[in-house]
């Protein structure tokens, strides 16, 4: 797998790293740090300036860093890339230039050179066409969330994972959610047996999207822990989930927003993004 690891040489970032390459099937890493002059006023010009040669050398020191970290943790080092300039645009620009499977950055920065890598995080998981891993800080890497729905991109998320991740001897669990309509605008005009039965017509199609992707796993050799269909607000209750089950990472599928599903539409990533300790994978198969 090709990996592009943005780092700020932020402590958060390091971990995302170490985090990511436990799931990761043979990672090649090339590593990118962007000196960010964006916080500047437009009027002052920083080139040639000794900030600006400041930032270059600090720069290279978390790339020597950051290879010495990779080769460390076992993986194979790809290139090193600096680039100067607003670290979204940066990385998509790189990543526009390879052909890359995932995406691996830290969820919070720090200042000056290394204040970028929150915000970039949020953003880059909504913009990039690469799979995308954040990561919150160290986990025990053991237990992953994977949701699904009735979508052919939830196929193709769970088929990705089965491809690309290494999920021997990790507890997999299957969350799936489904919604009930809202009725209070036939209050007194419906009868309650009828919204019973289209509630268990919900569920019952919920539990056969689990045995289907439980199958599609277990075919692959991979054993499921646990599954779940649970009635709700999607990314609410894959909160609640991931919280209450100490969930170590959890993955959720996105496509572009002209061409969204119902339970992988990007508001949902984004609230799971932000509101789970979990690590949090977005794959765009």
């Amino acid at each position: 797998m090709k990996v592009l690891f943005c780092t700020d040489g932020s402590k958060i970032s390091y971990e995302a790293l170490t985090n990511s390459l436990n799931w990761i099937n043979n990672p090649v890493v090339d590593v990118l740090c962007v000196a960010d002059w964006s916080f500047l006023p437009d009027t002052l010009s920083v080139e040639g300036s000794d900030f600006a040669m400041k930032c270059a050398n600090s720069a290279d020191s978390i790339l020597d860093f950051s290879e010495n970290f990779i080769k460390d943790s076992g993986a194979n080092l790809g290139k090193k890339i600096k680039m100067c300039g607003v670290p979204v645009d940066a990385i998509l620009e790189v990543e526009a230039e390879n052909n890359y499977d995932f995406l691996v950055m830290g969820s919070n920065g720090k200042k000056g050179i290394q204040k970028w890598l929150g915000s970039v995080s949020q953003e880059l998981a909504s913009v990039s066409k690469t799979s995308t891993y954040v990561s919150k800080g160290l986990k025990s890497n053991k237990k992953i969330l994977i949701t699904v729905d009735a979508s052919e991109l939830s196929e193709n998320v769970v088929k990705e994972c089965i491809e690309k991740l290494n999920l021997d001897n990790k507890e997999v669990s299957l969350l799936t959610v489904y919604e009930m309509p809202d009725y209070l605008f036939l209050e007194g005009n419906i009868d309650s047996n009828w919204a019973v039965e289209v509630e268990k017509k919900q569920k019952n199609e919920a539990l056969q999207i689990l045995f289907k992707y439980e199958k599609l796993l277990e075919d692959r050799g991979i054993n499921v822990a646990c599954k779940a269909a649970l009635k709700g607000s999607p990314s609410q209750v894959i909160v609640k989930y991931a919280h209450k089950n100490d969930i170590d990472l959890v993955i959720t599928g996105v496509r572009s927003k002209k061409y969204y599903s119902r339970f992988f539409f990007s508001s949902v990533s984004k609230r799971i993004l932000e509101n789970v300790n979990s690590d949090v994978l977005i794959v765009r198969p």
